[in-house]
């Protein structure tokens, strides 16, 4: 059976899940990039996978921009680069010096950039899933950027993601509705190297779980 067929019962052929658990297994979060440019066909491709995503109430929440211009760039990297400073301020010690040490943010080189909102007063799906968690919406975008991020993997392509950063001055920043509520900032290019191990792991700032937290009730 050719490994791009299903079955027919709905399971995939062995060497497809080995593939699968490869493409997963070097997803990792980049932040060290080539200066090559991604060619926008491939990207087109990657951003074409957030629409099989799943979304609750079919509500597709997802709202993105692309940050390219000089002034948008440069103010979310000195959005990044003062949330940081606040960061290193609360550890100390050991910690304090590792945690300067760290690269985490791509945002100097990255040829591409992105952020990702969530908008919180669509009315597409008709509120249905939301009404007791409305955070259902955000899961949803980060339903699609996994996808886009493998996408991307598969592609030879890495993603990083900025966690360090005021989302109200980037939303600011970026002249987007009030009503949007970032999810991520992504900085998108070929990585300088691959790893099936996570940065930080690598750096001995934590280190993976081994077994699944899996707790019974």
């Amino acid at each position: 059976m050719d490994a791009r067929t299903p079955h027919p019962e709905g399971d995939f052929p062995e060497a497809f899940r080995r593939q699968l658990d490869l493409l997963m297994r070097l997803r990792r979060d980049v932040r060290r990039f080539r200066s090559d440019a991604v060619d926008e066909a491939v990207l087109r491709r990657c951003l074409s996978a957030i629409q099989m995503a799943p979304s609750v109430g079919l509500s597709e929440p997802w709202r993105l921009i692309r940050v390219e211009s000089d002034a948008a760039r440069a103010a979310a990297l000195a959005n990044f680069e003062a949330a940081n400073d606040r960061a290193l301020q609360g550890y100390g010690g050991d910690k304090a010096a590792r945690y300067a040490t760290l690269k985490l943010s791509g945002m100097r080189n990255a040829p591409v950039q992105m952020a990702f909102f969530c908008d919180e007063s669509t009315t597409k799906g008709h509120g249905l899933g939301a009404g007791t968690m409305p955070e259902m919406r955000r899961y949803s975008v980060v339903c699609a950027i996994t996808l886009f991020w493998l996408s991307l993997r598969a592609e030879g392509l890495g993603l990083g993601w900025v966690s360090i950063l005021d989302p109200d001055q980037l939303t600011r920043d970026l002249n987007v509705p009030e009503d949007w509520q970032l999810v991520g900032y992504f900085c998108i290019g070929h990585p300088e190297r691959l790893s099936d191990i996570p940065e930080l792991e690598e750096s001995g700032w934590e280190r993976r779980y081994r077994d699944l937290p899996l707790e019974t009730r």
